[in-house]
């Protein structure tokens, strides 16, 4: 018996750990080892794939790579360069990050009537995605001579999982591919394989006509919920396939009454689940990367009725700055079968984190086993604790706020952060950022949709939702300071471990939250943000203003039909 096999039943069910890493290392070896087989070459009629999409003639189908075959093909096919330690490097072009303006759903029944639309999911007539398809199709068709095809899924619960399958042209995009989504267990896992959605990238394809087509530029990426589908043309950005097959999560999910969230988790040594919620800049990863506890994944989880699990196989991380000193798994997990994006490489083979020629959205993804200290089922249980993290700026907001239920819907809806001088072109104060659900861009139906699914589940299972601001005391950005790591860290832990709970608590007399009055590790006049100014009337209207824009923002969520939970923001 093979030692993945051995420890195949443990694995699933999500056995707790004495020993986090040395246990984790051996699943990961396994998984290695079992992975590590040569995969057959596939035909698109062995696949189904000539039927189902129409792509019928690229001769060769390299089908669910193991990792040494994707590196021979990747430096074979020159698509970027091997660094010092193995790690592939590749550069994406003029693309380095998503195209939220030239992301589209086919607007037809029954989906129209659930997608929520705007802004953010954009319509397009059947026609101009039959224009984009049909291209992408024969640019497959007259100009690809080799594919690659992964098989594989997005969702660590056998329950609520979906079967995906991704089309690339290049070897890279299928290493990323197998990166991100959940790589099945063994060849005989995927015989007879039909999948759920299936995404097919056309990156090389460009759209001349777009303008004809009403589209927004060059670039498209366009989703069809009801032949399950998508095409992604003129962008060569990992992120699209990742992030789009996350956006059909958050339709598919909720509509079945299984709760959708862009968040990190992690799970204590008895079993304790916790969840982070925040944008980018409040300290969602590193909070959630914590040595007493397991990572059960870093970006995108799904809340069934068995509890939580991970959509992911592994982690997509910024690396702008990136040192071993202050982020040390991730600095560690780049190594052989890892993925640098965008990345400038030194003479000597070395990975350059600090240089930005290229983008500041320098990336990296890697399988989940790369990090020690990650929980190998991908699941949790019903969670005990969620945190939804804040940067405030205004230096408004306490370091921990015990939130009631229907709070807790308020700032998810409203998804609150700021940021600061210098961080974007022409940003010279600190500026408000609400993003709904704390990833607005990926909300497929209406957000209070989702609130409501949330509320439900914290009802069900007594989980207690706390909002921590890592950002400003004592004054605003540019007079105070920010709070302190070891400050937010006795937050967070305090939190998990459920102390927080035996704390006096006053209300907030504007937001209304409740704010512990002492916390061990937390200076008294920090807890109560107005004791920290000096300023008393300067808190007093920033206060207000603040206050003020929360409640601007939050009247786009108020329309006939769906929950108000207005009453619940400050007064």
């Amino acid at each position: 018996m093979s030692a993945m096999k051995a420890l195949a039943p443990a694995w699933r069910n999500g056995m707790r750990y004495t020993s986090f890493s040395s246990r984790a290392k051996i699943v990961a070896a396994a998984r290695r080892q079992q992975l590590g087989k040569t995969a057959s070459l596939a035909t698109v009629s062995s696949l189904g794939i000539d039927k189902a999409t129409g792509i019928t003639k690229p001769s060769t189908v390299y089908y669910n790579l193991p990792y040494p075959e994707v590196f021979e093909h990747e430096t074979k096919n020159k698509e970027g360069e091997s660094t010092a330690n193995g790690t592939y490097c590749v550069s994406t072009g003029q693309f380095t990050g998503r195209s939220p303006k030239d992301k589209y759903f086919v607007k037809q029944a029954p989906s129209d009537k659930h997608l929520d639309w705007g802004k953010i999911n954009q319509s397009v007539a059947p026609e101009v995605y039959d224009n984009i398809y049909k291209k992408a199709i024969k640019h497959y068709n007259e100009n690809v001579d080799k594919m690659y095809v992964f098989d594989g899924y997005c969702g660590t619960s056998p329950k609520s999982r979906k079967n995906v399958r991704i089309i690339t042209e290049l070897a890279w995009q299928h290493h990323f591919a197998k990166n991100m989504f959940i790589r099945p267990d063994s060849e005989a896992e995927t015989a007879g394989f039909v999948p759920d959605f299936t995404v097919i990238n056309a990156c090389k394809v460009v759209n001349d006509d777009y303008k004809e087509l009403g589209l927004n530029s060059e670039v498209a990426v366009i989703f069809n919920v009801e032949e399950n589908k998508a095409v992604i043309t003129g962008t060569w950005y990992g992120g699209e396939m990742k992030k789009g097959i996350f956006s059909m999560m958050n339709y598919w999910l909720p509509l079945n009454g299984v709760m959708a969230m862009h968040c990190s988790a992690n799970k204590g040594k008895n079993g304790d689940t916790a969840l982070f919620f925040g944008l980018s800049g409040t300290g969602k990863t590193t909070l959630s990367a914590d040595p007493e506890r397991l990572l059960i994944g870093d970006d995108e989880h799904g809340w069934d009725e068995d509890g939580i699990f991970n959509f992911e196989g592994g982690c997509y991380a910024k690396t702008i700055n990136l040192s071993r000193e202050n982020e040390p798994e991730i600095y560690d997990a780049i190594k052989r079968d890892a993925l640098l994006e965008n990345v400038v490489i030194k003479e000597n083979g070395e990975p350059d984190y600090t240089d930005v020629s290229k983008t500041e959205n320098t990336r990296v993804s890697y399988p989940i086993y790369h990090i020690d200290n990650h929980e190998p089922s991908g699941m949790g249980g019903h969670p005990n604790s969620i945190v939804f993290l804040t940067c405030d700026a205004f230096g408004v907001l306490p370091p921990v706020s015990r939130l009631s239920p229907g709070q807790a819907m308020y700032h998810y809806l409203s998804g609150y952060t700021a940021k600061v001088a210098g961080t974007e072109r022409g940003v010279t104060e600190p500026t408000p950022n609400f993003s709904a659900g704390f990833g607005a861009a990926f909300l497929t139906l209406h957000p209070t949709m989702y609130a409501d699914l949330l509320q439900k589940k914290l009802d069900r299972h007594g989980t207690q939702c706390f909002l921590i601001n890592t950002g400003w005391t004592g004054g605003g950005y540019g007079v105070g300071k920010r709070m302190s790591i070891k400050a937010t860290r006795a937050c967070v832990n305090a939190v998990l471990d459920g102390s927080i709970n035996k704390a006096s608590f006053t209300a907030e007399p504007v937001f209304g939250f409740e704010v512990p009055t002492e916390l061990p590790g937390v200076p008294t006049e920090v807890l109560i943000p107005r004791d920290a100014w000096s300023d008393k009337e300067g808190y007093d209207a920033t206060r207000a203003r603040l206050a003020g824009m929360f409640k601007d923002n939050f009247t786009k969520f108020v329309k006939p039909g769906v929950t108000d939970y207005t009453s619940f923001g400050p007064k």
